[in-house]
């Protein structure tokens, strides 16, 4: 099967180390929660400990007894993972070797490889115009396996335009119970705002924007074209004119700082990863960070 598979299934498989420190950090950091909860299956009584959850106490047993007991469940430890994945016309762009759609799909297929490890459910819906792909969490090698062999298709684009509002919606509907999101998209889209609070309602969601240098920093080549992958439109900018190029950093940053101000305030946890980095570090280090706070 490796055989026929092509960039990003060949290097997931390469850093199946990475992936699994990646899978110990995900059950240690704060998204530990989602492996428990109630569970649904009572399993037996024992006896009170100091620090236990009051809660559970079997007070028939401890009436009974004459001292405290508590109940047990089987805990359900299957964490769900979900992916909302970008793969618009926007995302082939790229100032370096890789380009944000590379670079989408090698973190996701590490955060895969790293559910898959911990033998969790996965799902997942790739966009561009339209919906392209769509799974609902399922556990398994086999679900896994085809998803990621989804994520080698990143170069293939059907529809011009951005369905991220219409994704998030989607990925609502279909996860039946809380699970752990990942967005990966540079969101140059409209409309994701409400959707995205509402997913993050009743899930975790980690909001993975995918960025460039050159969303930033452009270099100086004099006046060029530009052209806009999902409208078609061409535009002369200025690269070399001082105004010009503050004006697009600051436009750049006004539009980070307010997906991150609304994503602190909705509960997404926001991250960005750069065509010029290493998901392997940036993600290590996320979820280390996590994992201390």
């Amino acid at each position: 099967m490796l055989e026929n598979t092509s960039r990003i299934t060949r290097r997931a498989m390469q850093l199946k180390i990475a992936a699994i420190s990646l899978a110990e950090d995900m059950r240690t950091g704060n998204f530990k929660s989602l492996y428990r909860g109630n569970g649904i299956e009572f399993m037996d009584v024992r006896e009170y400990l100091p620090g236990d959850n009051v809660r559970a106490i079997d007070w028939n047993v401890t009436a009974r007894m004459g001292r405290p007991f508590i109940k047990q469940y089987n805990e359900d430890k299957e964490l769900a993972v979900f992916f909302v994945l970008d793969r618009s016309l926007s995302m082939l762009g790229g100032s370096q070797k890789n380009s944000k759609i590379q670079i989408a799909s090698e973190t996701a297929a590490l955060i895969l490889l790293a559910s898959e490890h911990n033998a969790g459910a996965n799902g997942a819906v790739f966009f561009d115009g339209d919906i392209q792909f769509a799974c609902p969490p399922k556990a398994g090698r086999d679900t896994a396996m085809t998803i990621l062999s989804h994520l080698d298709d990143y170069d293939v684009i059907e529809k011009k335009g951005s369905a991220l509002g219409n994704a998030l919606e989607g990925a609502a509907k279909m996860l039946r119970r809380k699970s752990l999101v990942f967005i990966l998209s540079d969101f140059r889209a409209v409309g994701w705002e409400q959707p995205l609070a509402r997913l993050a309602q009743k899930n975790d969601v980690i909001a993975i924007k995918i960025t460039d240098p050159m969303d930033s920093e452009l270099p100086d080549m004099g006046t060029l074209p530009f052209y806009d992958a999902e409208t078609g439109k061409i535009s002369v900018f200025p690269t070399s004119s001082k105004e010009f190029k503050t004006a697009w950093f600051e436009h750049n940053r006004n539009k980070n700082d307010y997906m991150k101000i609304f994503c602190q305030k909705h509960g997404v946890i926001p991250l960005t990863i750069s065509t010029v980095e290493d998901p392997i570090l940036v993600l290590s280090q996320f979820f280390s960070k996590i994992s201390k706070n």
